[in-house]
């Protein structure tokens, strides 16, 4: 999935959080009076790392680094002669981070859930 459907996903979330902060919304339950409203950035950072936050908004994000082998699959997967990738037992030879990195072969896996839909891209 490409950023450009993550980014209408986080903009949509934002906007759905910004229509309830100019109602108050974002005040329920918590016993406060006021709350300074977040920012985009503090808005998409929160809920990368709070779970309590994230679920309020319906807006999860996770993001993890992408094991060798998994990487060395997504390089066999774009290469022509997939033979040059294992051994003579069948097994995968795992590449070099330096051989993935040159090759722009991602190193993250970034996943995006949202109103019960799961996106998933690579960076």
């Amino acid at each position: 999935m490409n950023n450009k459907k993550m980014n209408q996903i986080i903009d949509e979330a934002y906007e759905n959080y910004e229509k309830s902060y100019e109602m108050g919304k974002h005040l329920e339950g918590t016993g406060l009076l006021w709350m300074a409203k977040e920012t985009k950035g503090t808005f998409i950072y929160r809920s990368k790392t709070d779970p309590e936050f994230s679920e309020k908004w319906g807006l999860k994000i996770e993001e993890r680094e992408l094991s060798l082998e998994e990487r060395t699959k997504i390089l066999v997967s774009q290469s022509d002669n997939k033979r040059d990738f294992y051994d003579r037992n069948h097994k995968l030879i795992i590449e070099e981070k330096s051989v993935l990195d040159a090759s722009n072969i991602p190193a993250k896996l970034i996943t995006i859930t949202y109103n019960n839909e799961k996106i998933e891209s690579y960076e």
